[in-house]
C-alpha cells in the first residue's frame, strides 16, 4: 500500500497522521468497520435479542433452526439460526465477538506493557542486562505460540485470567526486541545525551525521553498482536483448551457447530467463523495502513 504524504507546516504530527491514514478509502472503510465491531462488543447485552447464556430463556425445542425461522412459541425470530442449545446466533456471535475483543485487547496491553519494559531496560542498559533479556526473548521466539500457550494451558487449566497469561506469555517477547531495537537506534542521539549530561535519572530518560521516540513501531506491532491474539485464543477454545463454555468466544462457537457441518446445519459453525474471519482481517488492514503511515523513511518523503 503506498502513500504519497504532503506536509503542511502548520500540522501537528498527529494531524498528519490522521490525514494520512485516512487518505486511503480502504483504509478509512476499514477503520469504520472497526469501530463498528468494537461498539458490537461493548453494547452486546444491549443489541443481543436475547442473552444466549441464561438458561431460563432457552428452549431445547428451538434447537438447530434455519436462519430466519420463528421460535416454537412466535415470540422471537433467529435471523441467524440457532445452535443445539437452542441459543439465538446472532446474540452468541455478539457475545463471542466481546470476549475475543477483551480477550485479545487485555492480553496485548499487557504484553505491550511487560515487554516494552524490558526491551527499554536492555536497549539503554546494554551489556549482561540486555544479553540476558534478549537470550530469554530469543528462547522464547524459537517455540510455536501455539505450542506454548498449549502447555501453560495444560498446567493452569481454563480460564479467562489463564488464557489471558498464556498470550501474554506468548506476545511479550515480540515487544521485547521491537522496543530493544528501537531503543539502540535513538540511545545513540544527542538528547539522550543531554539529558544523561543534566544527570537525570535511568528510569526518567527511559520512560520520559526514550519511550516516546520508541512508539511508532510498537503501535504497529501492538495492532497486528491483537489480531494474532484473537485468532489464537479461537484457536485454543476451538481446541478445547481455551475459554469454558460459559464464556464462550467466537473460537469455541466454531467448535460447538463443528460436528454438524456435514449434516447440512452449516449456520452454527459458519456465521461465527465469518464473525472471527472480518474481525481479524478488519485489524489487520488497519495495523497495515498504521505500519504506512508510521513508517520514518514515508514521512521524510
Amino acid at each position: 500500500m503506498e502513500l504519497t504524504p504532503t506536509f503542511n507546516v502548520a500540522e501537528t504530527p498527529w494531524q498528519r497522521i490522521v490525514r494520512n491514514y485516512f487518505g486511503s478509502k480502504i483504509a478509512a472503510a476499514g477503520f469504520a468497520l472497526l469501530v463498528l465491531i468494537v461498539l458490537a462488543a461493548i453494547f452486546a447485552p444491549v443489541l443481543s435479542p436475547q442473552n444466549p447464556y441464561d438458561l431460563a430463556k432457552l428452549d431445547v425445542m428451538d434447537s438447530r433452526l434455519e436462519p430466519g425461522k420463528a421460535s416454537i412459541d412466535g415470540s422471537m425470530t433467529y435471523l441467524l439460526g440457532t445452535d443445539d442449545q437452542g441459543r439465538d446466533m446472532l446474540s452468541a456471535i455478539l457475545y463471542g465477538i466481546r470476549i475475543s475483543v477483551m480477550v485479545g485487547v487485555v492480553s496485548t496491553v499487557i504484553a505491550l506493557s511487560l515487554g516494552l519494559t524490558l526491551g527499554l531496560l536492555a536497549g539503554y542498559a546494554g551489556g549482561r542486562t540486555e544479553a540476558f533479556i534478549m537470550r530469554v526473548a530469543d528462547i522464547q521466539l524459537s517455540f510455536p505460540p501455539i505450542l506454548i500457550a498449549l502447555i501453560l494451558l495444560a498446567l493452569t487449566g481454563r480460564g479467562i485470567d489463564k488464557i489471558i497469561i498464556a498470550l501474554v506469555a506468548v506476545q511479550w517477547a515480540y515487544y521485547a526486541r521491537t522496543t530493544r531495537s528501537a531503543a539502540l537506534v535513538e540511545r545513540k542521539k544527542e538528547y539522550i545525551e543531554a539529558a544523561t549530561a543534566l544527570g537525570l535519572s535511568p528510569l526518567r530518560i527511559m520512560f520520559r525521553h526514550l519511550l516516546p521516540n520508541c512508539l511508532p513501531p510498537l503501535i504497529v506491532v501492538a495492532a497486528l498482536q491483537v489480531a494474532s491474539a484473537i485468532s489464537l485464543e479461537a484457536t485454543l477454545s476451538f481446541l478445547g483448551l481455551g475459554l469454558p463454555i460459559t464464556e464462550p468466544s467466537l473460537g469455541l462457537l466454531i467448535a460447538n457447530g463443528f460436528q454438524y457441518l456435514l449434516s447440512g446445519k452449516y449456520w452454527i459453525s459458519v456465521f461465527p467463523g465469518i464473525a472471527l474471519l472480518v474481525t481479524v482481517v478488519t485489524i489487520n488492514l488497519v495495523a497495515d495502513q498504521l505500519r504506512d503511515v508510521l513508517n520514518p523513511r514515508l514521512q521524510t518523503q
